[in-house]
């Protein structure tokens, strides 16, 4: 979150610099510092700002790759819950990651449990607006394009059952541009410990959005139940 991003979310709100940083239990002094990008926002006020301005968690700074060492099926479950996942609501709390940045980890994970791999297409479909620049590069210099591709196309069939075009038109886009990087070796969703049988069982029965996308699964858009 930039300066200029917390003026404009303490402008919508209609509040002067003294109202927000009542608020935000800072001085307006330091509050002003923070808007004329002369002091970095620290994370320690990331949840108040995200609460006090009702701002998106796409805003949110990205962590360092080895802040996600040794993470679970749990931290993802409660990284979901945070960000509003239905199928997670009981562990609901204040959003501390970016969408963005817990997609591409859980994306990364070579075995996920079913319930979390099924709530990672909501991701793209409820934060449509996140940050691919920084998602797409990364998904590509890690080699889970191809999931990604295939969570989005998900997210993007959603969209279309709920006749949403502006929605459709830019997942559509970065289904395209992942479609242009889409790797031919054969990958799972996020569950590499499949049997030999059911990796032949899944050649022969995945959807043609799985087939597409070089990955054996057979989660499909009416398994989202929660989106």
């Amino acid at each position: 979150m930039t300066g200029q991003d917390l003026r404009h979310a303490r402008v919508r709100r209609n509040w002067t610099q003294q109202d927000a940083a009542r608020r935000l239990e800072v001085s307006q002094g330091y509050l002003s510092l923070l808007e004329k990008g002369r002091r970095p926002v620290p994370s320690r006020l990331m949840k108040k700002l995200l609460e006090a301005y009702e701002v998106s968690p796409t805003v949110l700074p990205m962590h360092p790759p080895e802040s996600w060492a040794g993470v679970n099926d749990e931290v993802f479950a409660r990284c979901l819950g945070s960000l509003g996942y239905p199928g997670f609501s009981h562990l609901r709390a204040p959003a501390d990651r970016n969408p963005a940045e817990v997609l591409l980890r859980a994306l990364m994970q070579p075995d996920l449990d079913g319930r979390v791999a099924k709530g990672l297409p909501w991701l793209p479909f409820h934060y449509a607006e996140m940050d691919w620049s920084w998602l797409v590069p990364n998904a590509k210099l890690n080699d889970v394009q191809n999931r990604l591709g295939f969570a989005v196309t998900l997210a993007r069939q959603i969209a279309e059952s709920q006749n949403d075009g502006e929605k459709v038109k830019l997942l559509r886009h970065y289904e395209t541009l992942l479609d242009h990087s889409r790797l031919a070796r054969e990958d799972t969703f996020c569950h590499n410990s499949l049997t030999e049988v059911e990796r032949r069982w899944l050649r022969e029965k995945r959807p043609p959005e799985a087939s597409h996308w070089n990955l054996l699964t057979d989660l499909t858009k009416e398994q989202l139940t929660h989106v």
